[in-house]
């Protein structure tokens, strides 16, 4: 059987390749993939092109990162892992030499390697794909092939949580209700916060944050959005305030969200200039950007498998590979009405 993948010819158009089966090199295991899900950067790269577009145009863009599988072979020195375990993977491969990754954020690394994108826009949507042995993750009994490939967008709710400082008593409001803003959601409910307002403007993801865990939801379109965070969590606002949304609108909102001392954090990928009114949050309030994750795989990997997460609940589109291009086309034609796609291979 030979391999095959799917890669952006160009906006809009996806085509499958075939190839030989990749051999794994030294350090590294061949993975046959159960499961990919589509990510919101994924569809962008569908819509637009990637964030970062390749500096050669004959660039072929390989789509997808968030992946599981199980191990069907060992390169040399793989060591750590058997033939038949199922896995996950950490989609980004650092330097391991530069300043970020001695000092262990190595999620900031100059030189990563993150499937999908630069610099060599290598894709998990395959048959098989190689993988180091390093960023490679064995999954426990009772995860299945969905929740494994749900590891990496639950791991960054995760560490926006961990940056974030969230401990029980936190007052919390999160502006979007995607697929992040559900995980960013789970994992605040992870480290003991309750008291936590979900804001969208969809209400199918509102019903899905109520759910999962939230204890007010807040449907922008047919309420003003401030004065109902704080009709439930009281004048001074919020602790902190997770932008989730990629949204300059949301973004600007978080000012009046927060209380003196509190943090907004921005998780989303928020394009253009954003307006910030300083005058409303020059009360030692800090703003923090939120990058991937680091470290935190083994975290997310236990609250999945404890129940803590549940990734499964907010999959509302399985497609095979056969239909790649219709799971693209209607992630992007669907939008309100799909919170997450996954692809099974």
């Amino acid at each position: 059987m030979n391999n095959v993948k799917a890669i952006l010819s160009s906006p809009g158009s996806i085509v499958v390749e075939e190839s030989e089966i990749p051999v794994p090199a030294h350090g590294e295991v061949l993975i046959k993939v159960g499961c990919v899900g589509i990510c919101g950067s994924d569809i962008h790269a569908f819509e637009s092109g990637p964030y970062i577009p390749p500096k050669d145009p004959g660039t072929k863009i390989g789509l997808g990162h968030e992946c599981c599988g199980v191990i069907e072979a060992l390169g040399p020195g793989s060591g750590a892992f058997r033939v038949g375990d199922r896995v996950t993977i950490e989609p980004g491969l650092p330097c391991g030499k530069c300043r970020f990754c001695r000092e262990g954020r190595y999620n900031l690394c100059v030189e990563m390697d993150f499937l999908a994108t630069s610099p060599n826009y290598r894709g998990a949507l395959a048959r098989y794909i190689t993988y180091p042995q390093s960023m490679t993750f064995k999954l426990p009994e009772g995860m299945d092939d969905i929740e494994g490939a749900l590891v990496e967008p639950a791991a960054v709710g995760m560490h926006a949580a961990f940056q974030a400082d969230v401990r029980p008593g936190r007052k919390i409001v999160i502006l979007g209700s995607g697929c992040i803003g559900l995980m960013t959601l789970q994992a605040c409910r992870a480290l003991g916060a309750s008291e936590i307002v979900v804001v969208d403007v969809i209400e199918k993801r509102l019903e899905m944050a109520k759910k999962l865990g939230a204890a007010c939801v807040v449907n922008a379109k047919e309420s003003d959005t401030v004065e109902s965070a704080k009709a439930y969590l009281g004048e001074p606002g919020a602790d902190i305030v997770f932008e989730t949304a990629g949204s300059r609108v949301t973004a600007s909102l978080a000012p009046a969200l927060i209380m003196r001392g509190g943090r907004i954090m921005i998780v989303g990928t928020i394009p253009g200039d954003t307006p910030i009114n300083f005058l409303k949050i020059n009360r030692e309030v800090s703003i923090q950007t939120v990058f991937r994750y680091a470290n935190r795989y083994p975290a997310t990997i236990a609250a999945i498998a404890s129940g803590r997460i549940d990734g499964k609940s907010m999959v509302t589109d399985i497609y095979g590979f056969e239909d790649v291009r219709r799971a693209f086309r209607e992630s992007v034609d669907r939008k309100n009405e799909i919170i997450k796609s996954v692809i099974r291979m």
